[in-house]
């Protein structure tokens, strides 16, 4: 029988660019105890910790864990491109709901070098050659961009094509994502921009300019669940409850529907969602605030309709209405989401996570969402995986 999973500590540390972060295992340590300090939790009382990262060794998840104490439990290291933090918090949760364990954390790091992402390998097939072969097919290889931002400025283009939506659209999304960084002291830039500077910024892959692009970040971020009857024996907060928990993998249409929406994981978005409003008993118009994957401003605007936040083909009126923001529907990204607070791919899950956490316990300060009771967190990445999780604050 499954068990109620909740959210008791969660923890941050503030990101920063790369060069000006502590090593990996020093982040790492500070924002699993920041978790457990936020639960009133003693690490002795943790069973299994997982552990998220990209880029590092194998066992760094031991590194960064042996700071924060040396109890023997099993640590599981993982990597799932940029939906690793998520998946970390997945397998955690997943533990508990099933009895095997009463207490797990859930963390995410990543100690990153500046510049555009790329290939650690050289000497073997990689896991993106399906996806790079099927976006060269599409819309060809341009050899001074990014390739990250080739298949999110694609899919960006795309949704242009179908839908006939102006370009500065896409830029709005930065804007609203300063306004909302700026009021959070965990974000890498909080400085806020005009839509002018975002349209004057340097061109990536048209129609992404350099300020709709999240930045190589260094950070790290934790989470401390557990079941019910723990909670309830050690007297800790239960006031956010994971409702419901999906993870999704590519199918087919990924790489058949001539579409680079799909190709970056448009699909995986909509069944992991659908999942989880089916398991939860809720609709996208139940949700108050949404913590969603913006690794470019493309791939926000795309996840509106994946997520069903608004019908499809509806995304730029959403947008231009406010409806993504205070004041609006439903506010997107409240800690400026990867695009302003930063992007340290294990971590940025369990930022997310924190995020949501505190908004529904109203501790979210300047960036409070009044009255929110329901949150939903995206988290993708290619390659491919789509983590989507609904937190309830409990009565």
């Amino acid at each position: 029988m499954k068990r109620n999973v909740h959210v008791i500590g969660v923890g941050m540390i503030p990101f920063t660019k790369p060069g000006a972060s502590e090593p990996y295992p020093v982040m790492g340590a500070r924002a699993a105890g920041a978790a457990l300090d936020d639960a009133g939790v003693d690490y002795r009382l943790v069973e299994q910790a997982y552990v998220g990262y990209v880029y590092g060794d194998s066992t760094s998840g031991q590194a960064a864990v042996y700071g924060v104490g040396l109890t023997g439990i099993p640590v599981f290291n993982l990597n799932n491109n940029c939906s690793t933090g998520s998946s970390a918090l997945f397998l955690a949760r997943q533990a508990v709901e099933s009895g095997i364990v009463e207490c797990a954390l859930a963390l995410g790091f990543e100690q990153m070098q500046p510049g555009a992402l790329k290939s650690v390998w050289s000497d073997r097939p990689s896991p993106m050659d399906r996806f790079g072969d099927t976006m060269i097919a599409l819309q060809g290889w341009d050899d001074t961009a990014p390739r990250a931002a080739q298949f999110f400025g694609g899919a960006g283009r795309d949704y242009m094509k179908q839908h006939g939506i102006r370009r500065d659209t896409f830029a709005r999304i930065s804007v609203k994502a300063r306004q909302h960084a700026a009021r959070n002291p965990f974000a890498v830039f909080r400085n806020t921009v005009t839509l002018d500077e975002v349209l004057a910024s340097p061109t990536v892959f048209d129609p992404m300019t350099r300020l709709q692009c999240c930045p190589p970040t260094c950070g790290a971020a934790a989470a401390v669940v557990c079941s019910e009857e723990f909670a309830r024996k050690h007297g800790l907060d239960m006031r956010v409850r994971i409702a419901a928990q999906a993870m999704t993998t590519d199918t087919p249409s990924t790489f058949e529907s001539n579409d680079m929406r799909r190709v970056v994981g448009y699909d995986m978005s909509r069944a992991a969602s659908s999942q989880v409003y089916e398991a939860a008993g809720v609709g996208p118009d139940d949700l108050d605030v949404v913590e969603l994957h913006d690794c470019f401003t493309a791939n926000e605007l795309i996840t509106y309709e994946a997520l069903g936040l608004t019908p499809e083909g509806t995304a730029e009126k959403f947008i231009v209405d406010g409806d993504n923001t205070y004041g609006g529907r439903v506010v997107t990204n409240p800690s400026g989401g990867l695009l302003s607070k930063g992007h340290p791919l294990g971590a940025t899950g369990l930022a997310q996570c924190a995020e949501l956490v505190w908004q529904l316990r109203g501790e979210a300060d300047q960036r409070q969402v009044e009255g929110a009771r329901l949150a939903l967190q995206h988290n993708l990445g290619l390659g491919g995986a789509c983590v989507v999780t609904l937190y309830e604050k409990v009565q």
